[in-house]
C-alpha cells in the first residue's frame, strides 16, 4: 500500500508539471535554471533490430519490488525484424514536417485526428509559437528560441502523422521493448537499456533533475545493446499499441479502476519516462498511457520501418 501511495503521488507530481507548464510565464514564480546540457553532434539513422522476442510485463512481485496491475502477467511476444531511429525525433526534424505542409495534409491524419486538429486549431506543437520568422519555445519558466536538438513533445496524433509522412510507423510496445532491453545475440533481457546498474544522472534526464529536455544524445552511457539512445527519461515515448490488459489481468483489490477504466481502445501505451519521472518508475515493465489528442504530456517518439 505504501508503494501505491508513493508512486501515485509521484505521477501526480508529473501531471502537475504539465499543468504548470501550460500557464503563461507571468503567472509563475521564477524557477531554478535547468541543467546546462551540452549538445553533441549526433547523426540520426535507423538501427536494424533482428527478429527475436520481447518479454513484456512482470511475472511476480518479489521482496521490495512493486508493480501496478497492468504490468503483471509476463508473456513472451515474437518480434519480427525491424529498424528503429537511434534517437528521438527532434524539434528540427519536426519543423521539416511542418514546412512540408504536414499540418495541412489530411492524408497524413486519421479522420478523428483531422477533426480534432480542425476543432482545436492545432497548427504546431503545443509549446511552440511563431514570432515573425522565428519559432519560440515555451520552457517551464520562460521562452527561448526553438532548441533544434531537443526531442519534440507532441500528441500521439501528431507523432503518427509525422511517421506517416516518412512512410514509417510508431513502434509497438514490443518493438520498443526489444530495442531497449533486448540482446543482439539473444539471451537474458537487461533490466535497463544500459544493463543492470541502477539509474544515474549519466544515463538519462529523469528524476526531477531538470525542468526541461536535454539535447538528444546527451546521455550516451544510457544507450541499449543495439545502440539505440535516450530510451529512458527526456520524454515518454509514444507507441502504436493500445493500452490493454496483459494475459491473466487481475485488478488491484484496493485500486480496481487504476488500469481497467482505461482499457477502452482510446489510450496508447507510452514507455521510457520524462524529466519529471521518478527513478523508481523506470523499471522495464512500467507502462504509462494517454489519449491520442492530449497535447501537453511530455511525450516524444521515434519511428520504425518493418
Amino acid at each position: 500500500m505504501l508503494e501505491v501511495a508513493i508512486e501515485h503521488r509521484l505521477m501526480h507530481a508529473e501531471t502537475l508539471a504539465y499543468m504548470l507548464h501550460r500557464l503563461p510565464s507571468h503567472l509563475k514564480m521564477g524557477g531554478s535554471e535547468s541543467a546546462a546540457w551540452k549538445a553533441r553532434a549526433v547523426k540520426s539513422h535507423l538501427v536494424e533490430i533482428p527478429a527475436g522476442t520481447a518479454t513484456l510485463g512482470m511475472e511476480h512481485i518479489h521482496g521490495d519490488e512493486f508493480a501496478w496491475d497492468n504490468e503483471l502477467g509476463a508473456h513472451e511476444v515474437a518480434v519480427e525484424e525491424f529498424a528503429i531511429d537511434n534517437y528521438n525525433v527532434t524539434n528540427h526534424d519536426f519543423l521539416r514536417f511542418m514546412q512540408a505542409g504536414g499540418y495541412e495534409n489530411p492524408a497524413l491524419w486519421s479522420d478523428q485526428a483531422w477533426a480534432w486538429k480542425a476543432k482545436e486549431g492545432i497548427e504546431h506543437p503545443m509549446f511552440w509559437r511563431r514570432e515573425g520568422n522565428l519559432w519560440i519555445y515555451r520552457t517551464m519558466f520562460g521562452e527561448i528560441c526553438l532548441p533544434p536538438e531537443w526531442p519534440v513533445y507532441v500528441s500521439h496524433a501528431e507523432a503518427t502523422a509525422f511517421a506517416k509522412w516518412l512512410g514509417r510507423k510508431l513502434p509497438t510496445e514490443a518493438e520498443f521493448h526489444r530495442a531497449a532491453y533486448g540482446a543482439p545475440q539473444g539471451g537474458k533481457e537487461r533490466s535497463y537499456p544500459w544493463g543492470e546498474e541502477a539509474p544515474s544522472a549519466s544515463r538519462g534526464n529523469f528524476n526531477f533533475k531538470s525542468w526541461d529536455p536535454s539535447p538528444v544524445g546527451a546521455h550516451i552511457p544510457g544507450g541499449s545493446a543495439f545502440g539505440v539512445h535516450d530510451l529512458v527519461g527526456n520524454g515518454w515515448e509514444w507507441t502504436r499499441t493500445e493500452f490493454a490488459p496483459f494475459p491473466g489481468f487481475t485488478p488491484m483489490p484496493f485500486y480496481p479502476n487504476y488500469s481497467a477504466n482505461f482499457f477502452d481502445g482510446k489510450h496508447y501505451v507510452m514507455k521510457g519516462g520524462s524529466p519529471r519521472t521518478a527513478a523508481c518508475m523506470l523499471r522495464r515493465s512500467f507502462r504509462n498511457w494517454f489519449q491520442p489528442h492530449y497535447p501537453y504530456v511530455y511525450a516524444t517518439f521515434r519511428c520504425v520501418e518493418d
